[in-house]
């Protein structure tokens, strides 16, 4: 099993790989790399329209993407986050296009798990998508990603059988959560302070 310094550098030389995050497996990519990210659409078939959900290590990280909060906006993350909770930002900046693929928007999150964390601090920002080609099911151990995947993949880690619904996906429209799919994490659990 590779540790977090290894998967950072194979990582930041525009490695591909699927990694257990906080909710199912992912296929996870730098986001600074665009060769990484195309190569990331590719290995998973996935619709080249559809962004990819970006994992960050904490709020700050939303800065690197040109976005600025609104003090309601930041009010509602600190509650979200961290936790299992993917939340759609715009982002309009066309040197992200690559990520937001038009849609002027990215989903964020920042997960609760401390592996994960730590390795965030270590890559910087990771796409992260379910661990699975479009249209089949998410895997929920290393030996089904490797199935789908084989040598596509740079690296794998193994976080044992993981078995979950994915993030939950908001939006934050006039300081009110708009749920556009649900999710492993309820909103209500989140926002009651």
């Amino acid at each position: 099993m590779k540790n977090h310094r290894e998967i950072a550098q194979i990582v930041k030389k525009g490695g591909v790989g699927v990694i257990p995050t906080d909710t199912i497996y992912g296929v996870a990519a730098s986001v600074w790399s665009k060769k990484a990210v195309e190569r990331a659409y590719k290995i998973m078939k996935r619709n080249p329209k559809k962004p990819f959900v970006i994992l960050i290590s904490s709020i700050r990280d939303l800065a690197l993407f040109n976005i600025k909060l609104d003090s309601k906006t930041q009010k509602i993350l600190e509650k979200l986050w961290p936790g299992k909770i993917s939340v759609i930002l715009p982002v309009t900046s066309k040197r992200f296009q690559y990520l937001h693929r038009g849609t002027k928007t990215l989903a964020f999150r920042v997960p609760e798990k401390q592996s994960l964390s730590k390795l965030l601090k270590k890559t910087g920002p990771l796409i992260s998508t379910s661990a699975n080609p479009e249209g089949k099911k998410p895997a929920e151990t290393i030996v089904e990603a490797r199935k789908y995947f084989a040598d596509m993949i740079d690296f794998y880690v193994s976080g044992g059988k993981i078995k979950s619904l994915p993030s939950t996906l908001v939006e934050i429209k006039n300081g009110k959560i708009c749920v556009i799919r649900k999710g492993v994490e309820k909103i209500h659990n989140k926002i009651k302070s």
